[in-house]
């Protein structure tokens, strides 16, 4: 399979037409006044990752992001994270993400919490990031590596785009001790884009691009114990449906419990 191929796959695993105005009447219909939206209001709707906005705001801080930092989300989806980076922490971040859908609604989500001077969107892929050499303090990515087969070129991308001694943070689920994994997951349905390495190739991956590892946690005992919520108006709901999400959820449960998986929130250092 080329990486064309591969990065169509999961953009059509990950698109849905009319995102947007989904999201939009799930925000009508939860109350929220949209003149004064928050990031907790949004966090269901926008936080699309194990452990949610707690888990942002972990990495963050494990990263020891500072105002005025200029950031590229990497496969940021809703933008989020992205928003939760603007507000708590002061930094400037562009969200970059192959699905057309999500950034349509990020942009609506961003302009309604009038953050449009701190946070952009724009389509593209991370493999080939459409940005000039040493063009950010940091990068991010957050639950979005697992889909993407040439894991080479997007630590390498990641590099570039960095400057010396700028941060790579990320958080991704990887392979566990036992295998295979127990499908769907929220990524794969049945296996395909399902790219998972084992936590040590891809620390040594990482490193061996050129970045020095600062900071390495498991907290796949903390996403497993992280609170979930009975709220309909779920982007993760909205997005695969009542039925299909609670195969994932018996299959995320398994794959716990079993150890097929494991959350790993890591910041390292460019050379």
């Amino acid at each position: 399979m080329n990486n064309d191929h591969a990065m169509q796959e999961i953009k059509d695993h990950w698109d849905r037409d009319g995102l947007s105005q989904t999201i939009y009447d799930a925000l009508i219909a939860s109350g929220k006044p949209l003149d004064t939206l928050t990031l907790e209001d949004l966090a269901p709707l926008d936080q699309f990752h194990r452990g949610g906005k707690g888990f942002t705001t972990r990495l963050a801080r494990l990263a020891d992001l500072k105002s005025g930092m200029k950031v590229l989300d990497v496969g940021g989806g809703l933008g989020g994270p992205a928003r939760t980076l603007a507000i708590e922490f002061g930094c400037h971040v562009t969200v970059i993400d192959l699905a057309e859908s999500y950034v349509l609604a990020g942009r609506m989500l961003t302009d309604l919490m009038h953050l449009n001077d701190h946070v952009t969107h724009q389509a593209g892929s991370a493999l080939e990031l459409p940005f000039e050499d040493h063009a950010f303090d940091a990068v991010w990515t957050q639950n979005s590596g697992m889909n993407i087969m040439d894991k080479e070129r997007l630590y390498a991308e990641i590099y570039r785009v960095i400057r010396p001694n700028g941060l790579f943070a990320t958080q991704e689920p990887m392979a566990g001790p036992r295998q295979p994994l127990i499908f769907p997951v929220m990524w794969s349905r049945d296996g395909t884009g399902n790219f998972l390495r084992k936590p040590e190739e891809i620390r040594a991956l990482i490193e061996s691009t050129g970045f020095q590892t600062r900071k390495w946690d498991d907290v796949t005992q903390e996403k497993s114990a992280a609170p979930g919520t009975t709220n309909t108006h779920t982007i993760q709901n909205l997005v695969m449906g009542a039925d299909l999400l609670a195969e994932i959820r018996a299959a995320d449960k398994r794959n716990d419990e079993e150890e097929r998986i494991v959350m790993i929130q890591a910041v390292f250092e460019r050379f």
